[in-house]
């Protein structure tokens, strides 16, 4: 099997990965608000589940769309500009959502989540390898779970804050909009709805000066190919379809972010299926987080020193068939916690899925990386299918049937798919 050549000596770099972890905690925040965000949007645009759900879905489409186009932009810009034209491009979605909300637009509002999303397919193209790279590759799950940790901190913060600031007092409001009239049903809904703007325009004026800050940040602009070498079997390749790992890695990466906006994202949803009430369900997205806290805290401890990254993805590939058959066995909370403990299983498979990847890929380790990115889009189409499928069969079936295959794809790759073509 080829080797990542180790010519150009590689240091850690602890306060670029501080830098680039402040990072990781922005677009946590901003990713893990999609969960609340489905229910604020039934309420606040008098939506079915099938529309409110085009949130994540038009966020996470935004990758598919976006991260080749991002790879050509940072060829040009280089990863550390990138980063800060994502942030830019992450303020003037942030500013779009706020205003088009607020006047209850609900294409607007979609857009303005698409917008945020393109923007974060340039951060995560740029931030991605720029993390892998920025010390030695056989380490970089745990520069990853790092990463991931700032990810998920936010990312628990995310649904307390939203759901301090926009979304108190829904259960009593449901039941007034259900007994208003016309006119007050209205004015009630305008309300509502309006309680995103200032929240959302102080993330958008927070996005452009971190934008600013990056730009003129002491980061160091690092070349892919400089660490992450091509060996001489494979320095001949002259094109990204050479290498089958990595597109069996954008594939992995489809089917895991499906299986985490699912745990995460759409928890609330499966959680109302009981007859939870929304007070209840959005804080479940914070209870998947917590899981995938305690993951990433587990996989730093032993990820390399005792087991290789490939040996602890199958082993959280197969966790995840045992916790979604559990989340289909029981019923009510039970389930429910089944599902949040899906984010243990989840945490380490990102960390694992992309070094794994990327490996080798040398001069195309950009595009790689853009491949992976548009994986994110799996994100909008299994919660979609979700939605869809639980209209006519049980959610919990639905569940079931969707996420055991996604494990299973990645049992695969963590097992022998990213050796394809290497050995």
């Amino acid at each position: 099997m080829p080797t990542v050549s180790t010519a150009v000596p590689v240091r850690t770099n602890y306060g670029a990965i501080a830098i680039v972890g402040a990072l990781f905690f922005i677009f946590g925040f901003v990713t893990w608000l999609n969960g609340p965000l489905i229910a604020f949007a039934k309420l606040a645009f008098n939506v079915n589940d099938t529309l409110a759900f085009l949130i994540p879905s038009a966020f996470y489409l935004s990758y598919f769309f976006l991260a080749l186009p991002s790879s050509a932009i940072l060829r040009k810009t280089g990863m550390k500009q990138g980063m800060a034209l994502g942030l830019f491009v992450m303020a003037v979605g942030a500013f779009v959502f706020g205003q088009y909300t607020t006047g209850r637009v609900y294409a607007g509002a979609v857009t303005g989540v698409f917008i945020i999303g393109a923007g974060l397919a340039i951060l995560q193209t740029a931030s991605n390898p720029y993390i892998s790279i920025l010390g030695p590759l056989e380490g970089a799950a745990q520069r990853i779970a790092v990463m991931g940790i700032c990810n998920k901190l936010a990312g628990m913060a995310a649904p307390f804050v939203i759901g301090t600031l926009v979304m108190h007092g829904m259960g009593d409001l449901t039941a007034q909009v259900a007994g208003a009239d016309a006119a007050g049903k209205e004015q009630l809904l305008n309300e509502f709805a309006a309680r995103v703007h200032d929240p959302y325009m102080a993330l958008a004026g927070l996005l452009a000066l971190l934008a600013v800050g990056i730009f003129f940040s002491p980061l160091p602009e690092l070349r892919a190919e400089d660490v992450n070498s091509e060996t001489e079997s494979t320095s001949r390749k002259s094109s990204i379809f050479q290498y089958p790992h990595v597109w069996l890695g954008a594939l992995c990466i489809f089917m895991y972010v499906g299986a985490e906006v699912m745990a995460g994202d759409a928890i609330g949803t499966y959680g109302a299926g009981f007859g939870l009430l929304p007070d209840q369900t959005k804080f479940f997205t914070s209870f998947t987080l917590f899981g995938m806290l305690l993951g990433y805290v587990v996989g730093l401890l032993v990820i390399p020193r005792f087991v290789s990254q490939s040996r602890y993805l199958a082993l959280s590939s197969l966790l995840g068939v045992a916790l979604t058959i559990a989340a289909y066995a029981t019923a009510g909370m039970a389930s429910v916690a089944c599902v949040a403990a899906l984010g243990f299983a989840n945490a380490m498979m990102w960390p694992a899925i992309f070094p794994l990847a990327i490996q080798g890929l040398g001069r195309f380790t950009e595009r790689g990386s853009a491949l992976l990115i548009m994986g994110i889009s799996g994100g909008a189409v299994i919660p979609q299918l979700f939605v869809h499928l639980k209209e006519t069969l049980h959610f919990q079936l639905v569940f079931a049937l969707l996420m055991v295959p996604c494990y299973l794809y990645i049992l695969y790759f963590g097992t022998r798919g990213h050796n394809v073509g290497r050995r």
